[in-house]
Order: structure tokens, then sequence, then C-alpha cells
């Protein structure tokens, strides 16, 4: 597998923020989110080849029970699903961060986060080309595969919000899936890296979290690290 990085943090978004864990992050994605902020792990996908043993090893040096299989799209990595099990049969606690549009084909998973790319994710022609616009809009949103995730695993739905428009298609999506989803299985987290955006565009998320029942998800990691790999 390609491997982009494997460090030892802290959680910083969802339902484990704050939580000490090893992240997995593998290289390789599907989609292009005109707001990805790991594009060495997607747009432009670099890292080591490393296979389950070598990754196995390195994840258990570090003395953690929590395990987060990132991206990237890490559905995408071959041989996931043995490092997944092998993971789970240490007595780890595995997360897949995953955007949802890949059948989970029964990966061992003790908290699927799903965030499903809502229209603010895909980038313009001149960044991409019409043909990576075209197959990020037609990827994007895989409602089977959503489904699929939601009737057999643990999850949290995370959205990345940047403007109101985006809270209807949230709503729209949430009808759509004609699945009894919870409010408080919601996240809202909002767009951006710098602490003058994601301030910028907080009181936003939490107006329409007050108002649904949804939850905030605060970005820890970049109020403690910023923006760096590795973090």
């Amino acid at each position: 597998m390609l491997i982009s990085e494997i460090f030892h943090s802290i959680q910083g978004e969802g339902e484990l923020t704050g939580m000490p864990s090893v992240f997995v992050r593998t290289s390789g994605c599907n989609l292009r989110c005109a707001w990805c902020d790991t594009p060495h792990a997607s747009w432009l996908p670099e890292g080591e080849e490393m296979d389950v043993d070598k990754i196995l090893r390195r994840v258990r040096s570090f003395q953690c029970q929590h395990v987060v299989l990132t991206g990237g799209e890490p559905l995408l990595a071959r041989y996931i699903h043995e490092l997944a099990l092998r993971l789970q049969r240490l007595g780890m606690h595995v997360t897949v961060e995953t955007a949802g549009t890949i059948w989970p084909a029964e990966i061992c998973c003790d908290l699927a986060s799903i965030s499903p790319k809502l229209a603010n994710s895909t980038p313009r022609v001149e960044e991409v080309g019409a043909a990576w616009v075209e197959r990020h809009e037609k990827f994007r949103l895989r409602l089977d595969c959503l489904r699929a995730w939601l009737d057999d695993y643990p999850y949290q739905l995370k959205f990345v919000v940047s403007a109101e428009s985006q809270l209807g298609e949230i709503q729209h999506l949430l009808k759509a899936l004609g699945r009894q989803v919870p409010a408080s299985k919601v996240l809202l987290m909002p767009e951006g890296v710098a602490a003058e955006v994601l301030a910028a565009r907080r009181d936003l998320v939490v107006a329409a979290c007050k108002q649904h029942g949804y939850r905030y998800c605060h970005r820890l990691q970049l109020g403690l690290f910023g923006h760096t790999r590795g973090t």
C-alpha cells in the first residue's frame, strides 16, 4: 500500500475529539475536492510502499489503542481490509475516515467517519480540467454506498460548511438517504484551515447546530498544531 504518513497525535474531529490516536494515512483519492487539505494524499499522492506487517509494526510502536485509517480515500488502498482486520484482532479501536463513495465490503470498523461531499467540494475546471470536474460530480455522492455504511456500522456524518446554502443541501441529502439519522450523528465543520477563515464561518455553523440539533465539529488539531503534516 502507498502510505503517505503514519503518526501519533490527538483526534481533532468528531465524536472522539481529544482521543490519542495513531493515524495511518493512505495515499490516493477518487475525488478532487476544491478545499482538500491533504493534497499530498489525494491530488498529488505521495508516500512509501508498505506491506501490512510493516504498517502494524509502526502502529504498535506507539502503544496506542485508537487507530484512524484515513487518506485520501483509504477504501481505495489495496489490503486495507486485511489491515483493519488485523488491527481489530490486536484489540485496537478502528476508525475509518471515508467519503462514503466506495462500498465498505465488510471492512472491520468500530466507527465510520463519513464525509459526504457537497457542491462546494467541486473543483474549478482551470485547476483540474473538465474530465476531473465531471468525474468528481459523478462520484461525490453515492446514496447506495452511504446507506450501506449507515446500515452496517456505528457512524458519524461530517459535513464541511462554507455557506448557508449548504445547510439546505445537507437536509436534502439526509432526507434522500431514507434512514432515521439522529441529529446528534450529523456534525458540521466550518471549511478552512486558517484561523481567520474558520472564525468567519463559525457563527453560521453554530447557529445551524442550535437550530437543527446537529453537533459542532471543532477542528482541534488546527488550534493545537496549526495546518501542518503529521498532526
